[in-house]
């Protein structure tokens, strides 16, 4: 398989394997897809980490496949290729990218789907499609300027340049770097960490966050309302204040 997902401690672990480079090809792709759906629905699956193994996250598509591609078949093919890294940006539950050498073209893309970023020091970063005549085609032109604004964006999508994490730390691309033995490990901790949060509350917090970006400001001020609303349904809302009112702010254990 070319990509896994390994579950441990609350934490789902989706595993690029496809050596040399985890090249994103159709297969990954729709592997990709697959899993990403099954840790959406999984209660055992509290958070995710996405990470590609020790020397790279994921190089891009998979160019020798995609040169044989005329116009007919990448119009049928693109909207798959969308949804696949669509269905890791919806997955309801926090993400976290751990990001080991190149991610570049699909592979950042993949990277913009997560919550959070936790890059190697010696990662590279960026979108060179256009080294290619082509423009980014998993989320790349979406994503990406609304994480890091246009003007930057539209720099790394015009040049096809690579950026060192130092960089992508600077713009905003990467939210930590860490030495490279490290990466994973402080992916997993984060995940964990928050696997065991209120479930619910983290899902209406992502939506909601998500939701606004796309929408005005009064659109999505209804769905943290109704999100905020809801949550005093759940038994998490009511172990969280019974905890801090009697035994002070962050002891509460949620189910």
């Amino acid at each position: 398989m070319t990509v896994t997902l390994e579950v441990a401690e609350g934490v789902g672990t989706l595993r690029l394997d496809r050596p040399p480079m985890n090249a994103l090809d159709i297969a990954t792709q729709d592997r990709l897809k697959e899993l990403a759906e099954e840790a959406t629905d999984r209660d055992d699956v509290r958070a995710v980490v996405i990470y590609g193994g020790e020397r790279v996250f994921a190089a891009g598509a998979d160019i020798k496949e995609m040169q044989n591609m005329d116009h007919p078949a990448m119009v049928r093919r693109s909207r798959a290729l969308q949804e696949a890294f669509t269905a890791v940006a919806r997955i309801p539950k926090p993400v976290v990218a751990a990001i080991t050498g190149y991610a570049l073209g699909g592979g950042c893309e993949l990277a913009l789907c997560a919550d959070y970023r936790i890059a190697a020091e010696n990662a590279k970063l960026g979108q060179p499609e256009i080294l290619l005549g082509l423009i980014p085609g998993a989320g790349g032109t979406q994503r990406l300027p609304r994480l890091i604004g246009p003007s930057k964006a539209k720099d790394l999508i015009f040049t096809g340049r690579q950026v060192r994490a130092d960089e992508a730390l600077a713009i905003g691309l990467v939210d930590r770097v860490v030495p490279a033995a490290e990466v994973y490990e402080q992916a997993h901790a984060w995940a964990a960490k928050l696997a065991q949060g209120p479930a619910i509350a983290l899902r209406a917090a992502k939506e909601s966050v998500d939701t606004g970006l796309e929408a005005d400001i009064d659109t999505g001020l209804a769905v943290e309302r109704n999100w905020f609303a809801g949550l005093f349904a759940t038994e998490d809302r009511e172990r969280g204040m019974r905890s801090f009112v009697e035994e002070g702010p962050g002891k509460a254990k949620f189910v």
